[in-house]
């Protein structure tokens, strides 16, 4: 897990904020409602690369005010200009026109009045956790006596817990815990502004909350100024005072500010039941929705009809029959696919013994069914999908689908990992081809061809077809792992956090995408997430996990919704905030008992 980066910037001239100078949040980004002087401004700000005809556009015309003590959330994207943004505020880069501003003063270079942490920066590996922090202490503040240095640098290591791992370095550390060490480094050098750009999005969702807290906690003490960049919209409306889109690039924009009036402390719990989360909630992700999906993503796809061929992973696959249209007199079969009391165990690293990590996971599947797993890091959820796809020996139990023992892995099976292993020398086609050629031998190469471009287009690939995976976004190749996935007319479709890599707007695409294309075929899935909101939309039943070792299932929540399902119609139903509370509660449980 990468850790976040910290810049400190020179030639400090640091101003203290007053704590009672926070503004009402505004009404929009270029009028405030307040007669105080913004902290800090942006007016017109603009910002390309390249020149000529590769000229690229990225920010254009970016207004923002911002008060002293404020919490500001952007919520950008891939591609939206988020991190050309931060680093224009840092004083990094420098923008083609337009001012900023903080204290009337031009920014016209970095300095350590505003600290930044970065998404993806490693810390000095050969540094302890007291050293990397006082990296920072010791050149900004070299005129202190060293004592003074010294108990400066302590006090920001303790303010983020870790005190007790002051003398470790960042090998011995979890992905958090150096993110921790990133946040003490940028606040030891008392910035009047805090700039943080995606900070946590490499986290599991359980670290994620806890350095939120951690985030907040220090923000109400020290009344620094934040602007935080996110894909999150959650974490945006927990954490800020106004939430403001940056709609996506070229010429990236701001969109309107959503005021956050929900009292503080906020309570995780308690927003489930907040009518004004609820409401911004579905209004943040409405207009995110609407100015960033790509329309028609299924367009030219109804022209391409599936030859009668079935794959040679089907018991009649001889007889002449669509790929992948189920019979509907087959589907909710029960015991498709049954999970009897399996276990996994391991050898403890000495050898001594062994860790029983999954014990007695016991479930039946129906035929068409779409479950999700979901639990705490470590609870053996990847181990019971690994297990599955046949690429992990049962130590205990078995698993039988439709009716055959799985005993290695087998075609039958379509897996999505959270990195789609395509060739990058190959085109999007011929990656899906390949699986394809080995499952439809007995079809003819036309034949062949058009239940590829089918399920490319489904996917919105239709236009990038011959494109090498080598040249294609991270959005992209998950597509083409998608559309694989299902051009192999599996039995079982496998998915381990298939977009656990991907930022929100693109994972929401390809949500919708998976949708679309599951209820053309039906075929029996299981998602693994950690993301609760994904298991919902997804699933016809959520499977919670107890923590490792011993992990069992704890809980299972039946979802019913209607479908088709998307994300808007969701957050508009009266049950949805129901089954979110059902699985928040499990999992808030488990980490107390962890």
């Amino acid at each position: 897990m990468s850790a976040i980066s910290i810049k400190i910037m020179h030639n400090k001239t640091k101003q203290t904020a007053d704590a009672n100078a926070v503004a009402t949040s505004p009404v929009s980004t270029q009028t405030k409602a307040t007669n105080a002087a913004p902290l800090l401004q942006l007016q017109n700000v603009c910002k390309s690369y390249g020149e000529g005809k590769d000229r690229n556009s990225i920010l254009k015309n970016i207004n923002l005010d911002i008060q002293a003590g404020e919490f500001i959330a952007i919520v950008g994207f891939s591609g939206s200009g988020k991190t050309t943004l931060i680093s224009a505020i840092a004083g990094l880069i420098g923008v083609d026109s337009g001012a900023l501003l903080k204290q009337g003063q031009p920014i016209t270079g970095p300095g350590p009045d505003r600290g930044v942490v970065f998404q993806n920066y490693s810390l000095m590996p050969w540094l302890t956790v007291y050293e990397n922090v006082a990296l920072a202490v010791d050149e900004i503040f070299k005129d202190w006596p060293a004592a003074q240095r010294r108990a400066h640098t302590e006090k920001y290591v303790r303010m983020v817990n870790l005190g007790a791992a002051m003398d470790k370095k960042p090998a011995e550390l979890s992905g958090g815990m150096r993110q921790r060490v990133n946040v003490a480094r940028a606040l030891a050098a008392n910035p009047d502004i805090l700039l943080l750009d995606e900070p946590l999005s490499a986290l599991d969702a359980l670290t994620r909350g806890n350095l939120q807290d951690e985030i907040l906690q220090i923000w109400e003490q020290d009344k620094k100024t934040v602007v935080l960049i996110t894909n999150d919209v959650d974490e945006a409306i927990y954490m800020a005072d106004r939430v403001i889109p940056l709609n996506p690039g070229p010429d990236a924009t701001f969109g309107p500010d959503f005021k956050v009036t929900i009292p503080r402390p906020r309570d995780r719990t308690a927003l489930n039941h907040n009518e004004e989360f609820k409401r911004l909630r579905a209004e943040i992700t409405k207009y995110l929705m609407d100015i960033g999906i790509a329309k028609n993503l299924d367009v030219g796809a109804d022209k391409i009809v599936l030859p009668n061929v079935r794959p040679n992973t089907s018991h009649d696959w001889q007889q002449a029959a669509p790929a992948l249209k189920p019979n509907q007199a087959d589907l909710g079969r029960p015991r498709y696919l049954e999970f009897s009391q399996i276990s996994k165990i391991y050898p403890t690293p000495d050898g001594n013994s062994t860790v029983k990590v999954v014990d007695g996971f016991d479930l039946k599947m129906k035929k068409g069914e779409f479950i999700s797993i979901i639990g705490h890091s470590g609870c053996g959820k990847s181990t019971v999908l690994s297990m599955t796809a046949g690429l992990n020996s049962i130590s205990e139990g078995g698993i039988i689908l439709d009716n055959r023992e799985i005993d290695g892995a087998g075609p039958d099976r379509g897996v999505v990992f959270q990195a789609p292993s395509l060739f990058p020398w190959l085109t999007a086609f011929e990656n899906v081809m390949l699986g394809v050629d080995k499952v439809y031998p007995h079809a003819s190469k036309s034949e062949r061809q058009d239940i590829v471009e089918y399920y490319l287009t489904r996917v919105g690939l239709g236009d990038a077809l011959r494109k090498k995976a080598g040249d294609m976004s991270n959005g992209m190749r998950q597509r083409v792992g998608i559309a694989r996935a299902f051009a192999l007319s599996p039995k079982l479709l496998l998915l381990d956090e298939p977009f656990g890599m991907l930022d929100s707007l693109t994972r929401w695409e390809l949500q919708e995408v998976l949708m679309e294309v599951w209820e053309r075929t039906q075929v029996t899935a299981i998602v693994v997430t950690h993301d609760v909101d994904e298991a919902i939309l997804l699933a016809d039943r959520v499977v919670m996990m107890t923590n490792g070792p011993h992990a069992k299932i704890g809980k299972i929540q039946e979802i019913d919704l209607p479908r088709p399902r998307t994300r808007k119609a969701l957050l508009a139903h009266d049950d949805y905030y129901h089954y979110r509370e059902s699985i928040l509660s499990f999992l808030t449980e488990c980490d107390h008992t962890h």
